[in-house]
């Protein structure tokens, strides 16, 4: 069986995004090791901190950043992540200062807001609409 272990989002600069998706978005760190010129950095969700671990990667060479920057320009978010109430971690993470393009809306059977890492990505946040 295959199942999912590391995933990765490109980031600008590491310690700011460690900073961002640990401080403000509450993952917590996994692995810190050096991994030639940049870091092997990773953080995991707090209710699963065994679980999936998301790799902070430097977007270091051209393709990464043309591939970063398409996906922003284009309004896509790089990753998802789950949330139970999304509106209620819409208005805790904007009273921490994070900026979203739009408020939360339906997207297909789930309500999605989408906000800016501070990183060079834009990230979706979702809540499954209950369907009963």
């Amino acid at each position: 069986m295959i199942k999912i272990t590391v995933t990765s989002v490109f980031v600008t600069d590491q310690a700011k995004a460690l900073d961002f998706y640990t401080r403000v978005l509450g993952f917590l760190p996994k692995t810190d090791e050096p991994a030639g010129g940049a870091r092997w950095l990773t953080v995991v969700s707090p209710s699963d901190p065994d679980g999936v671990e998301l790799l902070l990667e430097p977007n270091g060479s051209p393709i990464a950043t043309t591939y970063q920057q398409a996906l922003r320009e284009a309004g896509i978010p790089a990753t998802l992540f789950g949330v139970d109430d999304v509106m209620a971690e819409y208005e805790r993470l904007r009273g921490l200062g994070v900026e979203f393009p739009s408020p939360p809306v339906a997207a297909g059977n789930a309500t999605v807001a989408v906000l800016d890492d501070t990183c060079g990505n834009l990230i979706g946040i979702a809540q499954p609409i209950d369907a009963s």
